[in-house]
């Protein structure tokens, strides 16, 4: 475990009346749904990381519209500051990619029915106030 928490950069992706979300294939929450996103590299800024994960994880390009909020996130698996922004679609089809087991497009019925983090569906739900 690092002794500093890693920065990780999230965005809630809106086409339509859908979100994007991809079902994790690392820990923390390995197999569990939730938005994309990633480690934010040194020299990036947190925009920048946010748009290159969604791209990396899902193959789609955005349009960032906002800062949702930022979340601390402290566990077995480590300590994570999370920044998430709301995004538009602006291009491509969901595909996933770098370490996504699966990217697609889903109500807020679909994802009703899915166990995700708290902080997750928050940033869901607040992301609506940006679009």
């Amino acid at each position: 475990m690092s002794e500093r928490p890693v920065v990780g950069v999230g965005a809630v992706v809106w086409k339509d009346d859908q979100v994007l979300m991809i079902r994790r294939g690392n820990s923390p929450g390995k197999g569990q749904w939730s938005i994309p996103g990633g480690k934010q590299e040194f020299g990036e800024t947190t925009k920048a990381a946010a748009i290159r994960e969604v791209l990396e994880e899902t193959g789609v390009d955005i349009e960032l519209l906002g800062l949702i909020g930022v979340y601390d996130s402290i566990s077995p698996d480590g300590h994570f500051t999370l920044i998430n922004y709301a995004a538009r679609w602006m291009n491509g089809t969901p595909v996933h990619g770098g370490d996504a087991l699966d990217a697609r497009y889903m109500t807020i019925a679909d994802i009703d029915s899915l166990e995700i983090w708290a902080d997750v569906r928050a940033a869901i739900d607040l992301s609506r106030t940006l679009l």
